[in-house]
């Protein structure tokens, strides 16, 4: 199956929770329309914030998709509307650069990535030079002579590093400042310019200077959360090998390729693109798309993954999906749309910050007023240690500390084979008390298969009877039948009048006898059961099993037991929930006996069974009420109702249908319930790290206030307080970089 539905949807619940987007520009799904432009400058949150902000009063926006990874804007307007929002970004401080129509996830990536990396190599010759003459200036203003001409040079040398540092900043401070808006531009253009008046000029230089050089700094750390995901891109090669009308075989681009194409795959060699294997056998490394270490070995008819890596043999393979479709290329889309959706701590804190800053405002004007007549100081110092507190406050690095650390851990739990499709799902995970638990490809393989056999009828050799079943077996299509044949000894034995006895089994002619291979309702109907089969069946009826029985036109010769069996990595993954304090409960449309019977060998202490998808719903109704915040786990179109209701929805990605996946939250990409404990604990991680920035941030600028009404803090201690603490965070937040924490 393909993966069709990998891609963000902004469900009800995300909206309800977190969405701090004015209704109007609320888009719900990815948006397909409209115009995509560049805006270099748009760093973080508070400046997505901004743009918001002036395009609210324009009529006829009908969505904005603002993707901070990349830095760019989807516009879907009028016309008329289109123009007047370019011109209102413009106004804001902004530059919005249209991209080429339709450019593919590569060419925006790297030209991003290259653009910025180009922009800061060009810009730090000017911040160093800048730097050298904010020195230079220091250096006047304490040894020169108190004469005329050292200090026009000093201001002179001065107002150059001012300038050669903060020409974008002051720009974009004015214009903040003529709006009415504190960011943080506003903040530092004010307390810059205050210092240069009061003849704080060298003070000034180094300020603007030292502020300039660590923003650079912080962008290109910054960068390195917003691209972690990015890098997979470079996994998928973009040149493939495929077959030609004639058979002979030719290079061509990956985006050229059409589904349907047949492309052969080397030893080492990466998988170009979907598709499923035609010929030839392999073992393949998933790891980029599953997060699965280990190679899995493909054959005809298996499905492979843009990405993935070849380890041995040649094979070929039919492909499936587009290049610009690929499984892979939805991760990094899907990735993408949740980066760009605000988790409810960020939410909180730019609530916060568009608070805190005004404030902070107000008391550097209360200080510089007031100083004089409360504590004695003269207007000059009043006035600087009004500046000085401008400067400690501004609110950067508590705002980039929540984006910085939600991107790190999406991409994290990406890595992993995690899908999560928004922050808030990452945040809310650590919360989580109980998690529903779907049967058949969740807990269990999906797959029957032939767990024991017997030979009742002693008269018949065990070799005859092997072959019997064989036969019959392997010319019925029904599940059960084929995990019987495929555990047998092939057998190429020919059968006359087969007969497909609806609901029942199988009935055919062998060798003259006729023989049925059918289910317990069949056998009692002939009225071939006793009481020592019945009881034999009950037994394997409530370990859970499906009973098949092979009788000629007399007895009953031979039983098989067939079983969905457990995954290998279930019983560790409910222990592992369980000792995160999360308790599991199995919903299944199966009996109550083999719900109970696998539950039991999973370790989990409720089984529900008998459940149709609409009681599924109302069981994770029942088990919110009943616990607090649930999770639900899933992987078919029976569990979508129940997914979408849970609090955070999982579905198992390698075996789960579309619907499931499109209603889930978080998409376990190789099927592995341990997955879902890692995912808690990235989520705890997480939690622990956001609020571990913002008490960094708070804290330092809490000390340096004191210290700046109080003390001799100076202009530029404070830009050293200020940056130290935003780079402080962004560090901090990059370690969940790191491996997500194993289950």
């Amino acid at each position: 199956m393909t993966h069709s539905h990998i891609e963000d949807s902004t469900t009800e619940k995300a909206n309800s929770a977190c969405c701090t987007t004015p209704p109007r520009f609320t888009q719900v799904g990815p948006m397909t329309d409209g115009h995509t432009y560049r805006i270099s400058t748009m760093d973080c949150a508070s400046e997505e914030s901004e743009i918001r902000r002036a395009l609210e009063p324009i009529s006829g926006i009908r969505g904005l998709r603002f993707q901070l990874t990349q830095r760019t804007l989807k516009i879907d307007a009028e016309e008329d509307a289109l123009s007047a929002a370019l011109a209102a970004i413009k106004a804001a401080g902004f530059e919005p650069q249209l991209l080429s129509p339709a450019p593919s996830k590569s060419e925006e990536h790297s030209s991003d990535d290259g653009h910025d990396h180009e922009a800061v190599q060009g810009t730090m010759p000017k911040l160093v030079a800048a730097l050298v003459l904010a020195i230079a200036a220091e250096g006047i203003g304490y040894f020169a002579p108190e004469a005329l001409g050292w200090k026009v040079a000093g201001f002179a040398v001065a107002a150059i590093a001012i300038w050669l540092a903060g020409f974008d900043v002051y720009q974009k401070g004015f214009l903040a400042l003529r709006r009415g808006r504190l960011n943080i531009s506003a903040l530092m253009t004010v307390a810059v310019t205050g210092a240069f008046f009061i003849g704080q000029w060298p003070e000034a230089a180094m300020v603007m200077a030292l502020y300039a050089i660590a923003e650079a700094i912080e962008a290109r750390a910054v960068d390195r959360a917003r691209n972690a995901i990015q890098g997979l891109l470079a996994m998928a090669p973009e040149q493939a090998s495929v077959r030609q009308p004639d058979g002979s075989w030719m290079t061509s681009t990956v985006a050229d390729i059409a589904v349907g194409a047949t492309l052969r795959v080397k030893p080492g060699e990466r998988v170009p693109m979907d598709g499923v294997v035609s010929s030839g056998q392999t073992s393949i490394n998933q790891a980029p798309v599953t997060g699965e270490s280990i190679p899995v070995d493909k054959t005809t008819g298996d499905q492979v993954f843009a990405g993935t890596i070849n380890e041995s043999g040649t094979f070929e393979f039919e492909v499936t999906a587009l290049a610009s479709n690929s499984t892979l290329a939805r991760i990094i889309h899907a990735v993408e749309e949740a980066q760009a959706t605000r988790a409810p701590t960020q939410g909180f804190v730019d609530r916060f910050a568009s608070i805190y800053t005004p404030a902070i405002f107000v008391i550097a004007i209360a200080v510089a007023l007031s100083g004089p007549w409360l504590l004695g100081w003269t207007w000059i110092q009043a006035i600087y240690k009004a500046l000085v507190l401008l400067v400690i406050a501004c609110p950067c690095a508590l705002v980039i500390s929540t984006p910085v650390t939600i991107v790190s851990g999406l991409a994290a739990a990406a890595r992993r084979g995690i899908l999560i499709k928004g922050g808030i799902y990452l945040e809310e995970a650590r919360k989580l008390k109980a998690i529903a638990l779907d049967k058949t490809g969740t807990i269990t393989e999906g797959k029957p298969r032939l767990i024991e056999w017997v030979a009742v009828d002693a008269s018949i050799s065990k070799d005859r009877v092997e072959q019997i079943a064989a036969v019959l077996a392997g010319h019925s299509d029904h599940p059960v039948s084929r995990a019987i044949a495929s555990a047998l000894k092939p057998n190429a034995g020919s059968v006359a009048n087969f007969t497909a006895l609806a609901g029942r089994g199988v009935q055919a002619e062998l060798d003259g006898a006729v023989y049925v291979l059918g289910n317990h309702r069949l056998i009692e109907d002939r009225g071939q059961c006793s009481p020592e089969l019945e009881a034999t069946l009950k037994h394997h009826e409530e370990a859970g099993r499906t009973v098949t029985l092979l009788a000629d036109s007399q007895n009953v010769i031979a039983l098989f037991a067939v079983a969905d069996t457990i995954k290998d990595s279930s019983r560790e993954a409910i222990t592992s929930l369980k000792a995160l304090g999360i308790t599991p409960v199995m919903l299944t449309g199966d009996n109550q006996a083999t719900a109970s019977s696998v539950a039991n060998e999973a370790g989990i202490d409720q089984a529900r069974g008998n459940l149709l998808p609409e009681d599924k719903l109302s069981a994770i109704k029942e088990l919110q009420k009943q616990y607090g915040l649930t999770a639900m786990t899933g992987d078919g179109i029976n569990d979508a109702p129940a997914l979408a209701q849970a609090d955070v929805g999982v579905a198992m990605g390698a075996a789960g249908t579309d619907t499931a996946m499109e209603a889930a939250d978080v998409v376990v990409m190789n099927d592995d319930l341990r997955r879902i404990a890692e995912t808690v604990k990235l989520s705890r991680s997480t939690h622990a790290i956001l609020w571990q920035n913002i008490t960094l941030a708070l804290g330092i600028k809490a000390v340096f206030l004191v210290l700046a009404v109080f003390g001799n803090a100076s202009m530029w201690m404070a830009v050293f307080a200020d940056m130290g603490a935003s780079l402080l965070v962004v560090v901090n937040g990059l370690r969940l970089l790191g491996k997500v924490p194993k289950a």
